[in-house]
Formats: structure tokens, C-alpha cells, sequence
């Protein structure tokens, strides 16, 4: 999702701006140190917030943004984002 708003909001061709990679590798750091591990539910449903405020607002704007547009990137995956929303928990069955 990052690697779409960054293309889109700033023109990055194939390597992401500075501002994106940081908000991507914090998310990533973030994910590896989630407490739920595989078990981890989407994070609008978390009883855990793991990002800053800060991060929390930016990551909100990328998905915000990328998420319509996920159908057309990755449907796959943006389909699964919406099944696993929608059960109790965050996790499909």
C-alpha cells in the first residue's frame, strides 16, 4: 500500500521517497514485533496500537488512499484484507 501512495503522491518510479521508506520500515519493525505474531488481527481491530500517533496518522492516509486502489494492483490480497476484517478478531476462517 505504501509503494502506491508513494508512487502516486510522489512520483516515485520504482524505488520509494525517503519519507515512505522510513514509514515502511518503521511498519515493518512494528509487524515483526507484534505480540500476536501470525495470529495478528488487522489493526483497526487490535486491542494493541503498536505505531506512534504520528505513524498511526500517516500509515491511516496511505491506506486510506491505497486501499481503493488495491482491488486494481493486488486483488488477491485486497480481497483477503477485507474477508479478514470482517470476521471477529481480524482472522478468516
Amino acid at each position: 500500500m505504501i509503494r502506491i501512495y508513494c508512487r502516486a503522491r510522489h512520483g516515485a518510479a520504482r524505488d520509494l521517497c525517503s519519507d515512505c521508506a522510513e514509514l515502511l520500515a518503521y511498519a515493518q519493525e512494528q509487524i515483526r514485533q507484534c505480540p500476536f505474531g501470525i495470529d495478528k488481527p488487522v489493526c483497526n481491530q487490535c486491542a494493541v496500537h503498536c505505531y506512534s500517533p504520528e505513524k498511526r496518522e500517516r500509515i491511516r492516509r496511505v491506506m486510506r488512499f491505497s486501499g481503493p486502489r488495491m482491488l486494481w494492483n493486488h486483488p488477491v490480497l485486497a480481497i483477503r484484507h477485507v474477508l479478514r476484517s470482517r470476521y471477529p478478531g481480524g482472522r478468516s476462517k
